[in-house]
């Protein structure tokens, strides 16, 4: 998409660019309380926040290539944000409604919620293959969170201090040419300490065989060995600032295909 089709969406104001075991269970997605977050995996990198007022839907995509098979992301949302404009993180025709776009680094303000855009590389050669990538960082319902979109480059210092340690940390896990392999998410846990690691990015049976390069979640948990795994029989759940756990932890959402 060019950049002047992306700007008809764009309808909040850029306030500063800037380039640099838990302790309640979670539930399934139901009616949205003042006090909580719910997150729905709808494949891939894209997700539905709901909670304060507002629908955020991150990276929606094209059925293509490791997305073949998940059903078009098509949701209601208030506001739609995307790390960069490949078409497995950044396909915005069709959504319903008229929500907001985002799109580029910089400081909103939207809906009441403050919403940070961080530039990072997207690829491990200092972006000269995929260009850049946007990481999202947010706090909604009381839960800071970060999504790291399609990141494939180490985080510097200068973006480990903007992106500050998130509640819930959406990691790309699956590696291929863009995105974090099982060793570099790793690392990238190290990097950001965070409460909630929710993995993204992984081959699932939505993948075209012959056009997906990236590995199953299984790589990555067994890196991982020794930090709890929570597995849900849910796409959705529901999270309090109370909820979060002491230590790390991983809850993987399950995709109803």
């Amino acid at each position: 998409m060019k950049r002047r089709q992306l700007m008809r969406y764009a309808r909040v104001s850029l306030l500063a660019a800037m380039g640099m075991g838990f302790a309640a269970e979670l539930h399934p997605s139901q009616a949205q309380t003042g006090n909580s977050l719910t997150v729905r995996w709808l494949g891939h990198t894209a997700f539905l926040f709901s909670g304060s007022g507002q629908k955020i839907l991150t990276n929606p995509f094209r059925k293509i290539g490791c997305t073949a098979k998940y059903r078009a992301p098509k949701v209601n949302a208030n506001l739609v944000m995307i790390s960069s404009q490949l078409l497995d993180e950044g396909v915005v025709e069709g959504l319903p409604g008229d929500p907001k776009l985002l799109y580029a680094p910089g400081v909103y303000q939207v809906g009441g919620l403050q919403i940070q855009g961080i530039s990072t590389d997207h690829d491990r050669v200092g972006g000269r293959r995929f260009g850049k990538n946007v990481v999202w960082s947010w706090t909604q319902a009381g839960i800071k969170i970060l999504h790291l979109g399609g990141l494939a480059a180490p985080i510097t210092l200068e973006q480990k201090i903007l992106m500050g340690r998130p509640d819930l940390l959406l990691l790309p896990v699956g590696g291929g040419s863009k995105a974090y392999s099982p060793q570099e998410a790793k690392q990238a846990i190290q990097v950001l300490s965070p409460k909630l690691i929710v993995p993204t990015q992984f081959r699932t049976q939505a993948a075209d065989a012959a056009t997906c390069d990236i590995v199953a979640l299984d790589e990555f948990l067994q890196l991982m060995a020794g930090t709890p795994v929570n597995q849900l029989s849910n796409d959705s759940f529901s999270l309090k600032p109370s909820d979060l756990p002491a230590t790390p932890t991983i809850l993987v959402p399950s995709y109803k295909f």
